[in-house]
């Protein structure tokens, strides 16, 4: 099992921006849901962790429509890098005026 799990030094935004910067999906689970996700950028909002990210699966199927989510870190439990690697998706766009001044690490197109 990998060392990069919810119980990793620096938990789960050192996974995230793992996953960021090595371009991995994670797993986990978000409104008891099992989510895969190619995570695009780790941010704050309202003084709390959030990643916008591309839903990869959900329950173990693609989404129905293709799009970049928000998803509040606090809210994703069992975090965990896969294998899967991801390319930057052309819907995200590290410039957008939401992302000033709170983003942590983004992808790199």
């Amino acid at each position: 099992m990998s060392s990069s799990t919810t119980d990793a030094p620096g938990g789960p935004p050192a996974v995230v921006l793992e996953a960021i910067v090595k371009q991995q999906a994670i797993a986990g689970t978000y409104n008891r849901a099992d989510v895969t996700l190619a995570p695009h950028i780790l941010y704050t909002r309202h003084g709390d962790l959030h990643i916008d990210a591309l839903t990869l699966e959900r329950d173990g199927r693609p989404p129905k429509e293709v799009k970049i989510g928000t998803f509040k870190l606090t809210g994703l439990g069992a975090i965990r890098l896969t294998p899967r690697k991801f390319t930057a998706s052309e819907l995200f766009n590290a410039r957008d005026a939401k992302y000033a001044d709170v983003a942590l690490l983004a992808v790199e197109a």
